[in-house]
């Protein structure tokens, strides 16, 4: 009985947004929040229609690390922005599929995809649209190198689904780029309840700690951001807008041949995704499983892989600290957010910060998320609703500052 009433519930969640979706193909309404497409270039090959519909959080970045000839998949695909441009990236010799739950929105990018082949120059479309949901895709597995998304998989209300059918439908090896809405907290039930807030992209959100949880339950691994950015705080929630990326990891093959991980930094000490937990400069044996989550790129700069224990110090070139300054401190309401691909880091000034998890940082602190290499890894919030003019102090254990 209580499955069928959350049945229920999901049913009038979707069918809300589809119709607000749908609607807004005619009105012309802005939805969810401002994206980062440059018209101006897009504009050259892909119809007005299709841009005045575009919606979002972002642009989907791993677009550019496409190679001609892959499959694309787009979750969500409105009226085909990601898709066209895509198919831009990928050519004529490969193929991309737009997704999406709306008719109205189906229709318009069906409309115009001959024209987006005609003025790329190819004799045919190489972009099919298909009518589905994100939870019960009809791709087939192991068939897409990539998935893009747009602030859609928020709209989605059983996401673990979702993530299990991204991670279905991808090729061993293969790879997302999603930008959506996070949250710094969990999000109220009044706001879950409201069908106008499910369409602002605000009452579906995740907090960071169990978007990228869920990931990581479905198989992807080497999750890591690629941008983070402030978009609104409602109530004192902050909601973030995120674009990042993970892997499907091919099954790792067994060798007899020892392999050593040595963690170069910044972080003195630092836990991978398999739980495998490493100390700045000290070499570790590990298994193939492990060698290949390291190999990811958001993991592969942290640390030296060889055959034979490689130990460093302070003095060798590979070691890397960021340490804080040697001033007091002032608390102005920052929150720093790990956002992988580590499930949690420890910095030279003893916090240790876990994933998705907000931690309160003084000033010194947050200088040192900014440098070059932490920065990479972090995302930062201030949850101070007035303007701070609290006093600098000593940074130690007994003001909790370290």
């Amino acid at each position: 009985m209580a499955n069928d009433v959350i049945d229920e519930q999901e049913k009038s969640i979707t069918q809300s947004v589809s119709q607000r979706y749908a609607k807004a193909v005619t009105d012309g309404e802005q939805l969810c929040c401002p994206t980062g497409y440059n018209h101006d270039d897009l504009e050259k090959f892909i119809p007005d229609e299709v841009l005045k519909v575009s919606y979002g959080c972002g642009t989907p970045v791993g677009l550019s690390t496409v190679q001609p000839g892959e499959v694309v998949l787009d979750i969500g695909s409105g009226g085909g922005i990601d898709c066209f441009e895509a198919s831009r990236k990928v050519g004529h010799s490969g193929k991309v599929i737009g997704l999406d739950m709306t008719d109205e929105m189906l229709s318009l990018a069906r409309t115009h995809a001959p024209t987006v082949a005609k003025n790329l120059g190819y004799p045919n479309s190489n972009v099919d649209f298909l009518k589905g949901l994100a939870d019960a895709m009809p791709v087939e597995d192991n068939h897409v190198d990539l998935i893009i998304s747009n602030c859609v998989i928020n709209l989605a209300p059983d996401k673990k689904k979702v993530f299990q059918e991204m991670f279905r439908v991808l090729k061993p090896g293969g790879r997302f780029t999603i930008s959506d809405i996070v949250a710094d907290q969990l999000i109220p039930q009044y706001m879950i309840h409201d069908s106008v807030k499910w369409g602002d992209c605000l009452s579906g959100a995740l907090t960071i700690h169990n978007y990228w949880g869920g990931l990581r339950e479905a198989g992807f691994r080497g999750l890591h951001q690629i941008t983070v950015t402030p978009w609104r705080v409602i109530d004192g929630i902050h909601f973030v807008s995120v674009t990042l990326t993970g892997y499907k990891t091919v099954v790792a093959s067994a060798s007899s041949l020892p392999t050593f991980a040595t963690l170069t930094g910044p972080f003195s000490q630092a836990t991978d995704e398999l739980g495998t937990t490493f100390h700045r400069g000290a070499p570790q044996q590990i298994d193939q499983q492990t060698m290949q989550v390291l190999s990811l790129p958001p993991y592969k700069d942290h640390f030296v892989i060889a055959d034979n224990p490689v130990a460093l110090t302070n003095q060798d070139p590979p070691w890397l600290a960021v340490l804080p300054e040697e001033a007091p401190c002032i608390w102005e309401g920052h929150f720093a957010i790990l956002t992988g691909p580590f499930l949690s880091v420890s910095d030279d000034d003893d916090h240790t910060y876990q994933c998705g998890e907000p931690l309160e940082i003084c000033s010194k602190t947050l200088k040192v998320l900014q440098h070059q290499h932490y920065q990479p890894v972090f995302g930062t919030i201030n949850r101070a609703r007035e303007s701070v003019t609290a006093d600098p102090v000593i940074c130690s254990t007994s003001t909790e500052c370290c």
